[in-house]
């Protein structure tokens, strides 16, 4: 985008006779709406408004006046400074031809080079530190990717700013719980025979079977079911878990979310919004027990008879999101876990706490879950859950026996003996009884 004169501040009287202040105070706030920054149109007519009161001539006066009009949050202030040094700066020609879209990306205003060490310690030696005109040198041996920085970063120890960028990065995680085999058949390169399709098609031959046209089974993106923990444990992880969810529920069809603490609570139809914000806000509204007690077990146990039946299938996935802290009894736990297990294809347990070094499952919730949990993952940066997507992507038909079934099946006692079978003797009908009933034969007295 090529703008127009991008001169100083509006503070010589050609300049505003020329109309173009107006022009640049419209383009100027484009530009911070490219940045991030959060404001309305009747903000940028205060700024309007404001340039009949405000002295002119002083730069600073207009840019401490733009900065209240226009900038409502603290973390926005250092980059509202630099764009406006960037934008109200006399250019040398007269006309800038600087693509303005590319602020976000570049926070100075000369572009910097890039040296070696060996040059760069003879420009030190030449002086060429000393001058202040000169473009600003990049050492790569020192710098590092912020992305890639913030995808290693816990999600508790986030700023507000690292936030609404983490954001952006979960939004672009892909999600693909794989196909699951229906009991429906289509056309297609299976073992079964379509006879119907087969006579059909050899009416074109005289009614000879030449073609014979056969059936395979149909496929179908296999259903999740997020069940995520919001008491006061998880208050940390709790706002990009919820944009974890709403980002899996946009871009899959079939998602089914709860949200627990002390009550199970349902929110599929609130992250049906596409502005996050938004589906917040009214997921905060729906859930009353927000930041409180944990009570896992018997939460489990109400969607075990209330929604399982209703949004839970044999060949579902289904995806706790917890830290394992538990005020309930480990037993019920364990009796729900194992009721959940047997209802999916696959029990995955997402926990937070699992990304630190030194942690272990010692709460009794966690010991009384782990035995039915298929795959326990962490999910405390940017990292895990892309390892979460790409795990969910490698599924396989069939699943192996998990600690809890094994225990199960190596605790069954046996089956009771059946009684053995008598071996049959040859029969020799000579020496068959030979008693008969006298009444046998005679046809009874009338």
């Amino acid at each position: 985008m090529t703008a127009s004169p991008t001169s100083p501040p509006p503070g010589n009287a050609p300049e505003a006779e020329d109309g173009h202040i107006l022009h640049n105070l419209m383009l100027f706030g484009e530009v911070l709406r490219r940045l991030g920054l959060d404001f309305g149109s009747g903000n940028m007519l205060d700024l309007v408004r404001a340039i009949e009161d405000v002295p002119l001539r002083r730069r600073q006066d207009f840019q401490h006046a733009a900065r209240c009009l226009l900038v409502h949050r603290k973390q926005d202030i250092p980059l509202f400074d630099d764009a406006f040094k960037v934008f109200w700066r006399r250019p040398s020609h007269g006309i800038s031809t600087r693509d303005l879209r590319s602020m976000g990306e570049e926070r100075r205003y000369r572009s910097p080079r890039i040296a070696s060490d060996a040059a760069r310690d003879g420009e030190a030696a030449e002086g060429g530190a000393d001058n202040p005109d000169a473009p600003a040198v990049v050492d790569l041996t020192r710098t590092y990717s912020a992305r890639e920085v913030l995808r290693a970063k816990d999600f508790a120890e986030y700023s507000p700013l690292e936030v609404s960028q983490a954001r952006l990065l979960i939004a672009e995680l892909g999600w693909d719980p794989g196909m699951r085999r229906t009991r429906r058949r289509q056309t297609g390169d299976g073992p079964s025979l379509d006879l119907r399709r087969t006579f059909r098609n050899s009416l074109q031959y005289g009614g000879e079977l030449v073609e014979l046209a056969r059936l395979e089974r149909r496929t179908k993106p296999r259903n999740l079911v997020l069940i995520c923990d919001v008491s006061g444990s998880m208050e940390r992880y709790t706002r990009l878990l919820l944009h974890f969810i709403h980002t899996i529920a946009a871009g899959l069809g079939q998602v089914e979310s709860f949200l627990f603490a002390t009550r199970l609570t349902r929110i599929t139809r609130h992250l049906r919004y596409r502005n996050i914000d938004q589906a917040v806000t009214e997921v905060s509204r729906a859930v009353p027990d927000w930041a409180g007690g944990t009570r896992i077990g018997e939460n489990l146990r109400v969607f075990n008879r209330r929604w399982a039946r209703r949004v839970l299938r044999s060949s579902s996935v289904a995806l706790i999101i917890s830290d394992g802290w538990d005020r309930g009894e480990p037993e019920l736990l364990s009796k729900e876990m194992h009721r959940l297990q047997r209802s999916c294809h696959r029990l995955i347990w997402l926990n937070p706490l699992l990304g630190s070094a030194e942690y272990q499952p010692l709460a009794q919730g966690m010991q009384a879950a782990l035995p039915y949990v298929d795959d326990f993952l962490p999910a405390h940066n940017l990292n895990s859950l892309q390892a979460v997507g790409e795990h969910l992507t490698r599924l396989t038909p069939h699943r192996n026996l998990s600690a809890g079934r094994r225990r199960a099946r190596e605790e069954t006692p046996p089956a009771d003996p059946e009684p053995p079978v008598q071996e049959r003797r040859d029969f020799n009908p000579a020496l068959a009884p030979t008693f008969r009933h006298p009444l046998w034969g005679r046809i009874p007295n009338q």
